[in-house]
C-alpha cells in the first residue's frame, strides 16, 4: 500500500499538482515556475544563513580580540577606591560564573616623546594577577609584562601606540595626566618619566593604538589614590556577562557599580547589532520575493485546474477542501525550498574556511588582503537559533503566499467552470 493512500484526499491532490503534468505543455510550464519558486526560496534562505554566520564570525573574532585585553565585567567602588579588593574578589568568586578577578586603576593621559604626543588609556595592574582576567601577558611581542615593578615606573605600550611615538624597549617617555598640580608657575599637568619595558599586540587597532599598562602602585601614586579603583572580572561565558553583573550587584557588599563589556563598548556593540538587523531585513526581502512568486504559480494552477475543481465540487468536496488542496501545494513548495536552503546554507557556513580559499585560488584573488585588513580569513559562526528563525520565517511567508490563490480556488463555481468543457 502506498503511503499517499493513507493521506487525506486534499493532500493527495495537492501532492499530485506539485508534479509536472504530462497532458500539456502548460502543466509543465506551471511546474517549471514552481521549481523556480523553490530555487528562489532556497537561495534566499541559504544566503541569509551564510551572511549572518559570516557576520557572527566577524563579531566573535573582533569581540575575542577586544576581550583578550578588556575585562568581561568591571566593578567600581563609588567612593573612588576599593580598600579591601581581596575581600571583594572573594565575594565575586562565590558566583560560579566568575573565573578570575584582578584589581586595577584606570586613567587617561598624554604620552610624550620629543615632539610626538599621543592620548592613552593608562591602566594600572598587578602583573601576577592580570593573567586571571586578560591575555595581555601572552600578547607581549617585546619585553615582558613582569617588568612592571612597583616604583620602577616602567610601562608596556600597544604596538601602534609605540610606533606612533617612535619608541622601543628602553626608551624614555613622559606621561602627563589631566589632573593638575599647583606650582609657583600656576596649575600644571601632573607628569612623570616612564621607561618602555614592553610592547603588546592585541590585534585591535583601537586598543593597540591607545592602551598602555603600568604597575598598579605607580598608577595609585600618579592618581593619588590610597587603593585600587575596583576589580576586573572574567566570566565563564562572555554572553552571560550582563546577567552575571546583575547578580553580583545583588550579592556583593558595599556601594558598588557594575559595568559589563557590552556597556564598556556600547557604541560598537549597538552598531553591530543594528547592522545585523538591517542585513536580516534586506535578505529576508529576497525570501519574500521568492515566496510570493508562489502567488502567480498558484493562480496559474487554479486557472488551469478549474475543470478539476468543478468535478471535485460536484463529487462533494467542500470549498474548504478545495482551499486546502492549493494551500498544501504552496506549502510543499515553501517547505522544500526552505529545506534545500537550510541544508545548503548550513553546509557552506560550516565549511566556509575551505570554500573561500578554494574560490580565491581558483580566481586568483584575495577577498581580505593581509596588508589592509587585520582579519585575512573570512570567519563563520553558525548559530542554530538563527537557522531556526530563518527557516520558520521562510515557511511562514510561503504559507501566507498561498492564502489568496487557495481562497480564489474555493470560489470557483462548478457550472461556470464546466460550461465549455
Amino acid at each position: 500500500m502506498k503511503l499517499t493512500e493513507n493521506l487525506p484526499f486534499e493532500w493527495m491532490v495537492g501532492l499530485r499538482y506539485t508534479r509536472a503534468g504530462k497532458r500539456s505543455g502548460r502543466n509543465s510550464f506551471i511546474s517549471f515556475i514552481s521549481l523556480i519558486s523553490v530555487a528562489g526560496i532556497a537561495l534566499g534562505v541559504a544566503a541569509l544563513i551564510i551572511v549572518l554566520s559570516v557576520m557572527n564570525g566577524f563579531q566573535k573574532d573582533v569581540t575575542d580580540r577586544m576581550l583578550s585585553v578588556l575585562a568581561h565585567i568591571e566593578v567600581f567602588d563609588k567612593s573612588g577606591s576599593m580598600a579591601d579588593w581581596r575581600a571583594a574578589a572573594t565575594e565575586a568568586a562565590r558566583n560560579p560564573q566568575v573565573r578570575g578577578a584582578a584589581p586595577f586603576v584606570e586613567t587617561q593621559g598624554l604620552l610624550v616623546n620629543g615632539g610626538a604626543m599621543r592620548p592613552s588609556v593608562i591602566r594600572g595592574i598587578l602583573p601576577g594577577e592580570e593573567g586571571k582576567v586578560s591575555q595581555v601577558a601572552s600578547q607581549v611581542r617585546a619585553g615582558s609584562l613582569a617588568a612592571l615593578q612597583p616604583g620602577a615606573y616602567n610601562i608596556v605600550l600597544g604596538q601602534s601606540l609605540a610606533r606612533s611615538l617612535d619608541v622601543g624597549i628602553g626608551s624614555k617617555i613622559t606621561m602627563m595626566l589631566a589632573q593638575g598640580q599647583v606650582t609657583p608657575a600656576g596649575l600644571l599637568p601632573r607628569s612623570r618619566s616612564f621607561t618602555v619595558a614592553g610592547i603588546f599586540e592585541a590585534g585591535d587597532p583601537k586598543l593597540d593604538g591607545a592602551l598602555s599598562f603600568i604597575h598598579i602602585e605607580d598608577a595609585q601614586r600618579m592618581e593619588r589614590l590610597p587603593a585600587p579603583m575596583g576589580l576586573r572580572l572574567r566570566v565563564l561565558e562572555v554572553r552571560d556577562a550582563p546577567v552575571v553583573a546583575q547578580e553580583l550587584a545583588k550579592t556583593m557588599s558595599g556601594d558598588l557599580e557594575m559595568r559589563d563589556w557590552s556597556k564598556l563598548n556600547a557604541t560598537w556593540f549597538a552598531a553591530v547589532q543594528t547592522e545585523k538587523k538591517v542585513m536580516f531585513i534586506v535578505l529576508t526581502l529576497i525570501i519574500a520575493v521568492a515566496a510570493f512568486n508562489l502567488v502567480s504559480t498558484l493562480v496559474m494552477t487554479v486557472t488551469d485546474k478549474q475543470a478539476d475543481i468543478a468535478i471535485l465540487r460536484t463529487l462533494g468536496a467542500s470549498p474548504r477542501s478545495i482551499q486546502k488542496i492549493f494551500m498544501v501545494q504552496g506549502a510543499l513548495v515553501g517547505v522544500l525550498g526552505t529545506a534545500l536552503g537550510v541544508g545548503g546554507g548550513v553546509l557552506v557556513a560550516l565549511n566556509i574556511d575551505v570554500i573561500v580559499p578554494f574560490i580565491e585560488n581558483l580566481l586568483g584573488v584575495q577577498f581580505l588582503s593581509k596588508d589592509i585588513y587585520l582579519i585575512s580569513a573570512i570567519p563563520s559562526d553558525l548559530r542554530w537559533p538563527d537557522v531556526l528563525r530563518i527557516g520558520g520565517l521562510s515557511v511562514l511567508l510561503a504559507f501566507v503566499a498561498t492564502l489568496y490563490p487557495s481562497w480564489s480556488a474555493s470560489r470557483v463555481k462548478p457550472a461556470e467552470a464546466l460550461r465549455y468543457e
